[in-house]
């Protein structure tokens, strides 16, 4: 999300650097291409106007004029004006009520992603927040629509209500309603119907369930790939219903982010959550100051770290730091890495993380890594034996040759896993001779030296964690094996440092 706004603004920004002292002539000139970077994104053309007048003045005070690097002012302008526009300081999460059940309702136009989201939201509720959840479809015309939900609900181990032919949506809501009571569900979510277009049946429809259950949160699921049709959506739909947030949908598939950066500031609706996958587990809180970051090239090195909590076997990383701790790191150690990057969202969502990556694209490109060759690397790995995983010594040409067919790739990718591997291992043994340098060593994961250099200049919070923000991730680290190798010795995954000279975009 947002990556043609980002290139635009990371062009601006790096001619910007070059110059010594900015004058007027050189602000105005940066904003009228921020200008046109944001209405490329698709943002709406009112808050792209507010956002150049509320920048302007302050990029031409005296402080700009005569700061040391007035370029990085800039920068700290526009980081601070995306931050406001996006909803400001503070993540707005969900809110639930003081006496169970909280009713959530979630809205939205058909094929927007509504159930599927309902289905992530029962799961981040499940796992993150330790509720008992229930969930209900209310969608009597769809064909399939309450078995779509029970099936996820099976899928994530969450209760459904049983289907009864015959019943309309406001029959459903109050039966739901009474299950969650007489059941004790800590959170009742329910489904209602979508359609293809704004209708006054389906708007009528749910404005009636909203009076029944007296919802909580009621949620519009919007679909980001729509563009300011998403943010007309919202309008239409708050005129109707007392929204009291946003989930947008698709977020890993657009790549403009316009809607994402108008719906706060038309609707006045917080964003609450993203979307950024099919999978269960693809819902993001959303951050303000972390997209932001993001949208400047600074990364999400606090979104990544989660992740890896999120996501990590802790049987299985506490097996490899013994492992590690006597200096060994065999191709089965590899490949539960490169597993655990895929769970992680990929090299694409691992990269969108980190500081700076943005600019290596055109060197990512060219080196073929990506998604598919770690997919490729997992083939070779799987097409060896156990013997072969542990000792890659004994790997010589016919047995390369047999793996190589059995992955379905050439012998040359089979001996550029294997130099990989050889890299790492030593990185490791490295390590382990200098007394080792495990995950909880947060200062040199969490710096990156341009947003440490920008937050100086005052004038609002840089997306990085503050002393709780840190304290919980420190806490979440501890279970992360102390020092794991991070797949493909990728910075700021807690992996290994790298070998002098190593380059992991050569083949």
């Amino acid at each position: 999300m947002f990556e043609g706004l980002t290139e635009r603004l990371s062009g601006v920004f790096d001619r910007l650097s070059g110059r010594g002292v900015l004058g007027e002539k050189d602000i105005d000139e940066a904003l009228r291409e921020v200008r046109v970077a944001l209405l490329e994104a698709d943002v709406a053309l009112p808050v792209v106007k507010d956002f150049i007048a509320k920048a302007k003045e302050s990029a031409t005070g005296e402080a700009v004029i005569r700061s040391i690097r007035p370029a990085d002012q800039v920068v700290k302008i526009v980081y601070d004006g995306l931050v406001e526009m996006l909803g400001g300081e503070e993540a707005e999460g969900l809110k639930l009520a003081l006496n169970p059940p909280s009713i959530i309702l979630m809205a939205g136009l058909q094929g927007s992603g509504k159930t599927t989201t309902a289905a992530k939201l029962a799961l981040r509720l499940t796992r993150t927040d330790r509720k008992k959840v229930l969930m209900a479809s209310l969608d009597t015309r769809r064909p399939a629509a309450m078995e779509q939900l029970a099936t996820l609900g099976k899928q994530i181990e969450v209760d459904t209500l049983p289907i009864v032919a015959g019943q309309s949506a406001v029959d459903i809501a109050r039966r739901a309603l009474q299950a969650a009571k007489l059941s004790g569900y800590d959170v009742l979510i329910l489904d209602t119907a979508g359609r293809t277009t704004l209708d006054e049946q389906m708007m009528a429809e749910a404005a009636q369930i909203a009076q029944i259950a007296v919802p909580t949160e009621t949620l519009l699921v919007a679909d980001s790939l729509t563009g300011q049709d998403a943010v007309r959506t919202a309008k239409a739909f708050h005129e109707r219903l007392p929204l009291t947030g946003l989930v947008l949908t698709r977020a890993d598939g657009d790549g403009r982010g316009g809607a994402a950066l108008s719906m706060r500031a038309v609707t006045g609706l917080p964003i609450k959550f993203l979307g950024a996958g099919e999978k269960v587990e693809a819902l993001d809180v959303f951050d303000a100051r972390r997209v932001a970051g993001r949208i400047l090239g600074q990364g999400d090195v606090v979104a990544l770290v989660e992740k890896a909590a999120a996501d990590l076997d802790q049987a299985k990383a506490e097996a490899m730091a013994k492992k590690l701790a006597k200096g060994q790191f065999d191709l089965e150690m590899m490949a539960d890495q490169l597993a655990q990057m895929e769970r992680m969202g990929g090299m694409e969502g691992l990269m969108g993380m980190l500081p700076g990556v943005q600019k290596m694209k055109k060197q990512i490109a060219e080196s073929g890594l990506n998604d598919k060759s770690i997919g490729r690397q997992r083939a070779i790995i799987g097409s060896m034996t156990k013997a072969e995983r542990r000792k890659p010594d004994l790997l010589q040409a016919s047995r390369k040759r047999r793996i190589a067919a059995g992955a379905g790739v050439d012998v040359a990718e089979v001996n550029r896993l294997l130099k990989q591997h050889r890299q790492m291992a030593d990185a490791m043994k490295m390590m382990t001779r200098n007394g080792g340098a495990g995950l909880a060593k947060m200062a040199g994961m969490l710096g990156g030296g341009g947003m440490n250099r920008l937050k100086n200049l005052g004038g609002g919070k840089m997306p990085e964690p503050d002393a709780k923000e840190l304290e919980q991730l420190q806490q979440k680290l501890q279970g992360l094996g102390g020092g794991a190798p991070n797949p493909g010795g990728l910075p700021g995954l807690g992996g290994p440092a790298l070998p002098p000279g190593f380059n992991p975009f050569k083949k």
